[in-house]
């Protein structure tokens, strides 16, 4: 299992307001914790399909994902409820999520009410949120799903995760709003805790994002976005040159 090498870190917990159609709102970003249309498809269209899955975890052992935000759970939930669907008895899923500013059981519990078929695994979830936050996390969610919550400002807790992800879901606010989400060190650090040939896909099609992920040496895609929204990222590690000098 990989491990997070600073045990003490806590994070601030993250006020959360709600707009006329129970959406959830980040106080500390002013920005939507997920689509108004419905947060559940937008995840499962933007990264579980943009990171190429279930088709992945077909032959794999084991399988990664490291993910930018962790917010109300939504992404973490609808990939298990993919897992489980799909998975063989041997195989073994980890999830890593980075988040500076979790939100309360209460306030998760609310935003994950509208999807039903989400509320047994909801719910196991939201009964591990203790008050106060015990965090970084390590909670094995069944015998082949395991849930790794690293509290902290990204930039400086990716840097000190010995993980590899297979898969990213970059799923920071509005890099409007949140601009150190999306920084090019960042990217960097993202690109490097990636393994070989692994993949990574996010909502925004923000240039600057686009261009930070190119730079830190992704293969970076454009489709089209979830709901409306034009455009998406989606890409790959470009695969290390082979060294052809002489032995």
């Amino acid at each position: 299992m990989t491990r997070f090498h600073d045990a003490k870190m806590q994070s601030p917990r993250h006020g959360v307001s709600w707009d006329d159609n129970d959406v959830p709102r980040s106080s500390v970003f002013d920005d939507t914790f997920y689509t108004r249309s419905d947060g559940q498809a937008e995840t499962a269209y933007v990264f579980i399909n943009g990171n190429g899955l279930p088709e992945r975890w077909t032959d794999a052992a084991n399988f990664s994902i490291a993910e930018l935000g962790f917010g109300t759970g939504l992404n973490f939930l609808e990939t298990w409820r993919n897992w489980i669907a799909v998975r063989s008895p041997s195989q073994q899923l980890v999830f890593t999520s980075f988040e500076a500013y979790p939100i309360g059981a209460d306030d998760m519990a609310r935003a994950l009410a509208p999807w039903a078929t989400l509320k047994p695994l909801g719910e196991a979830l939201i009964s591990r949120c203790q008050e106060p936050p015990r965090l970084p996390a390590f909670w094995q969610m069944d015998e082949q799903t395991g849930l790794h919550i690293i509290p902290g400002k990204a930039e400086a807790t990716v840097a000190r995760w010995d993980g590899l992800a297979d898969a990213w879901y970059l799923d920071g606010f509005s890099p409007a709003r949140n601009p150190d989400m999306w920084g090019p060190g960042l990217m960097q650090q993202v690109h490097d805790h990636t393994s070989p040939d692994g993949s990574f896909a996010t909502y925004t099609a923000a240039a600057q994002v686009r261009r930070n992920l190119q730079a830190a040496g992704f293969t970076v895609t454009r489709r089209k976005g979830f709901a409306g929204k034009r455009e998406m990222l989606l890409g790959r590690k470009q695969p290390e040159p082979e060294d052809h000098s002489a032995k």
